[in-house]
């Protein structure tokens, strides 16, 4: 026998749901034990009365929110509920591919989000729509290392059908936040770069701070490789500022209960804490944003981070969720080969993917204008520990001094 939380983990949908289908005498031996259901180990999950025969024809609607985030709105709220949400979806067809495709992609199902974003992008209808479909190849594109697919992506953005100066805004912002995912981040708005969301809808604020907190933590990564100069701020200044937007922020989308925007705001807040040598902060956060994405299996979006938090992701999925650590190892292959590949080819640069946990710490605290010395210091090894590991990375990526160390990270 089971109980309803592990039979909803195993179907996929919610303990409610699991009741309701133990009250209702939907599932054979299902038994009552005061306020809990056991339910026999190899019962089949009821099949679902309220879904409807599929159909070949994708109808044409305005989008229910306004914005290309349907999953990053206030349409998914409960960890655990992506399923449901997409059957409240069944009346509004371009919708529920729309937030099937996001939560698809959040899964790292790259396939069935490629195959989507192309029946939403062959209907062109609604501007958002348009948008959507193009954000959803440009990130396949990512995973995949195409860059002809990228530029396409890119192209389907620029003609989603803008009414005026205000929708054309939001292309600009929605490929600047694609360019963002490859670190790129010369093309976001200046009224966006300022944290003015006047000209967005209140649908798309929250998704709008995950973008703009991706963009400080760029910027702040790039004052302290000295890739960027800002007057008044060196080395890790802004990083170490950055909890203190971050932070407020997480209790913004927590309180709006955008459960997607959440996990993207808490591990990018634990990057941050592990970058600046607070790894108990990191951890937190890093366990919270676990917690959130294990029930709808949203590791997709930890996969794009891993290698920003060293071996710190790794180790907290052995202390909260060890059975999905094996599938997040098997999604970060996948993810870094085509991450590495695309952003290499869009910026020119050879980026190394053989690099392990430590040697890619070390590099990264070397491309900070951190010394030997320092590096020793902060990682507890020894001094001529860290050189080795630096003429190992030099070795690797084929880069000759540590100005260039990092473009291969």
């Amino acid at each position: 026998m089971i109980t309803a939380k592990q039979a909803a983990e195993k179907w996929g949908i919610t303990v409610r749901r699991v009741q309701d289908y133990c009250k209702s005498g939907r599932i054979a031996g299902a038994e009552r034990f005061g306020s809990s259901w056991v339910i026999p180990k190899d019962s089949p999950r009821p099949a679902d009365m309220r879904k409807k025969s599929p159909s070949n024809k994708l109808t044409v609607e305005p989008l229910i929110r306004k914005t290309p985030f349907l999953d990053m709105t206030d349409l998914y709220t409960i960890p655990g509920s992506a399923e449901e949400v997409a059957l409240s979806l069944s009346e509004h067809a371009e919708a529920k591919l729309l937030f099937e495709s996001e939560i698809a992609y959040s899964r790292g199902e790259i396939d069935k989000v490629y195959q989507n974003a192309n029946i939403i992008l062959n209907t062109h209808s609604g501007f958002y729509a348009v948008l959507s479909g193009g954000m959803l190849l440009g990130l396949c594109a990512m995973w995949r290392g195409d860059i002809e697919l990228w530029n396409k992506a890119r192209r389907h953005i620029c003609e989603a059908p803008a009414k005026d100066d205000n929708y054309r805004d939001i292309i600009s912002l929605s490929l600047a936040a694609l360019d963002s995912s490859v670190y790129d981040i010369s093309n976001f708005p200046e009224w966006f770069k300022m944290g003015d969301f006047e000209a967005l809808h209140p649908d798309a604020l929250s998704a709008a701070k995950v973008f703009y907190i991706n963009y400080l933590y760029v910027a702040g990564l790039a004052i302290a490789t000295k890739q960027y100069e800002l007057n008044g701020v060196e080395g890790l200044t802004l990083l170490r500022l950055l909890p203190n937007t971050i932070e407020p922020m997480i209790s913004d989308v927590r309180a709006a209960k955008t459960v997607i925007c959440e996990i993207y705001l808490r591990i990018m807040c634990a990057i941050v804490y592990h970058n600046i040598g607070e790894n108990n902060r990191a951890v937190y956060h890093i366990d919270k944003a676990i917690r959130l994405a294990v029930p709808d299996r949203l590791f997709g979006i930890l996969v794009e981070h891993r290698k920003y938090l060293d071996n710190l992701l790794d180790e907290r999925f052995k202390a909260v969720a060890p059975e999905y650590l094996e599938k997040v190892q098997s999604l970060y292959a996948k993810f870094s080969v085509g991450w590495s590949s695309l952003s290499g080819n869009i910026r020119n640069k050879k980026i190394s993917t053989n690099l392990t946990f430590r040697e890619r710490e070390v590099a990264k605290l070397a491309a900070f204008g951190m010394s030997n010395t320092e590096i020793s210091q902060s990682l507890h090894i020894s001094l001529a520990a860290v050189k080795q590991t630096i003429r190992i990375v030099f070795q690797k990526s084929g880069v000759n001094n540590r100005d260039e160390l990092i473009t291969i990270l």
